[in-house]
């Protein structure tokens, strides 16, 4: 398998914009592991990790022999009082990817409430400007030429299975097939890989403990809480079936990223060798295995 389509994640190394999530280990640390691992890409992570000049992330980037791929976008675009203002913020990262050479702006539909904890039901209402609002950020990504993959996330408007088919019907915008995301909403990854067929143009695979995912869906857990107790597992060592999944995405005549992602909490900064690094590699290894001579 090629390594020019496997990307990796901040949150992997436990770099993520959530505050009080643990030890956030700094740029230089996450880009030479993730070099050294064999990666040829990286997600951007939260705002303020990679420079705020697309110049010097491409720069920083290329340093360590990597490109970006792109990066999470959260947005209230359900709400019409808050559209306008989130359609600017989309614009801004969009221009700001495009600009560092990046591929795709990953979306994540977010409530209005602060507290991304609740699960949301929004209205028909809402919904009408759902989609009038993902026209729009279709609109302004193909302006500045990068891709836009909508992101069913815990916490946001789309996380239950239902919600996000009656996103497929109701919007024509690509999807990021999150492997894990998808299971705490209580989809099956490779039924939702077959059902959006060539609409999927971003993969994060994340294989996860559904025991714990469970506790975490029903909220009887936090989203910390169930990375602290380790609902998210190197690929292979959870219960998702990542082969199923990569094996319909190869029938389907995938071409994008396949991002490692494993949602981890570092209390503090691990040894040289040691730590989240080690995880990540045992992800690329299982992926590697099942994407075979894949060219």
């Amino acid at each position: 398998m090629s390594r020019e389509r496997i990307a990796g994640a901040p949150v992997s190394w436990g770099v993520i914009e959530i505050p009080d999530w643990g030890y956030q280990m700094p740029a230089d640390r996450v880009l030479k592991e993730a070099s050294s691992l064999g990666l040829s890409a990286i997600e951007a992570g939260p705002e303020g990790l990679l420079p705020a000049d697309p110049a010097e992330v491409s720069d920083l980037l290329s340093g360590y022999d990597l490109k970006l791929v792109g990066g999470f976008v959260p947005a209230v675009i359900s709400e019409p009082g808050a559209r306008e203002q989130e359609l600017a913020r989309v614009e801004e990262r969009a221009e700001f990817f495009a600009a560092a050479e990046a591929d795709v702006v990953v979306l994540a539909a977010m409530p209005a409430s602060e507290d991304v904890g609740k699960f949301v039901e929004i209205d028909g209402d809402a919904w009408r400007t759902l989609f009038e609002s993902l026209r729009s950020v279709e609109e302004i990504c193909a302006r500045h030429g990068v891709e836009v993959s909508l992101h069913p996330h815990y916490g946001t408007v789309i996380e239950r299975d239902d919600q996000l088919k009656r996103f497929l019907e109701g919007s024509e915008m690509s999807l990021c097939l999150d492997t894990g995301h998808l299971v705490i909403g209580g989809s099956d990854p490779v039924e939702i890989a077959a059902l959006a067929g060539d609409r999927v143009n971003h993969v994060h695979l994340k294989d996860v403990d559904t025991g714990v995912v469970e506790k975490l869906a029903s909220r009887e857990l936090s989203f910390r809480e169930a990375a602290e107790e380790d609902a998210f597992r190197p690929l292979g060592d959870g219960d998702v079936d990542i082969g199923g999944v990569v094996d319909q995405l190869k029938g389907s005549s995938y071409g994008g990223w396949y991002v490692l992602e494993q949602d981890s909490v570092v209390e503090a900064e691990p040894r040289e060798g040691e730590g989240p690094m080690v995880e990540v590699g045992k992800s690329l290894r299982f992926l590697q295995a099942r994407l075979g001579g894949l060219r």
